[in-house]
């Protein structure tokens, strides 16, 4: 089901709202906008090292049932499952 630009971006705006993606191990400084489990926003060219992950523990990865993890290199649950 594909969702309006309206859904899309309120989605955005939830997930902006509630990222931790600044405590994360692998947070690379002025790595902006956060949120890269949104598919508006995705994986982020500046962050290329995997220190560790805390996108399981995000309130949005629950409330959006995400299932995979590293979205700031790996892109958003969309890409990784090859739906974009």
């Amino acid at each position: 089901m594909e969702m309006s630009p309206e859904e899309k971006e309120k989605r955005k705006q939830m997930a902006l709202s509630m990222c931790t993606c600044k405590s994360c191990p692998t947070w690379v400084e002025g790595a902006e906008p956060i949120a890269f489990c949104n598919v508006l926003i995705g994986k982020n060219a500046m962050i290329t090292e995997e220190k560790g992950c805390i996108c399981p523990t995000c309130p949005v990865f629950a409330k959006m049932s995400l299932t995979k993890d590293y979205f700031c290199t790996k892109g958003s649950e969309m890409e990784q499952k090859g739906m974009m």
